[in-house]
């Protein structure tokens, strides 16, 4: 069973190492200690935190979003765009992930995209690569 220590958890969840003691020490987040009596974060308990807190985080998610097949969303914050006749590239921050789309130029017109905008991008594959890091989790 991978387990993880507070500086690793840290890292996969984006916060500061003692955000996550908090967290521990209120009882949100289960901690055990390994054998020398370090404090550890069993995978599977830091798995369905981690999908707890993206469920509760909703925000710059529209009330009603629109119905969908696709369940690989992304909400962030356009950063760059850049327009010629036809086509544009839109770049989006959406937490540390950068997404970057090409789209008509008349879907930018549409949508009103400017940086500064939120938005969700979608995100619908036939092909998606999973690599083990050897770093945590072990």
């Amino acid at each position: 069973m991978p387990t993880y220590s507070i500086g690793q958890a840290a890292r996969l969840l984006r916060v500061s190492p003692e955000t996550v003691r908090r967290w521990a020490d209120a009882g949100r987040l289960p901690m055990g200690r390994d054998g020398s009596g370090n404090r550890m974060i069993d995978g599977v308990g830091l798995a369905r935190f981690a999908e707890e807190r993206a469920a509760d985080d909703l925000r710059g998610v529209p009330d009603e979003a629109p119905p969908t097949s696709v369940r690989n969303a992304f909400t962030g914050i356009v950063t760059a765009l850049t327009v010629d006749d036809v086509v544009a590239r839109v770049e989006i921050q959406s937490g540390p992930h950068l997404l970057v789309s090409l789209v008509t130029r008349e879907a930018v017109e549409e949508l009103d995209l400017a940086v500064g905008v939120t938005v969700t991008a979608r995100v619908k594959s036939t092909n998606v690569h999973v690599d083990r890091s050897q770093r945590a989790g072990s």
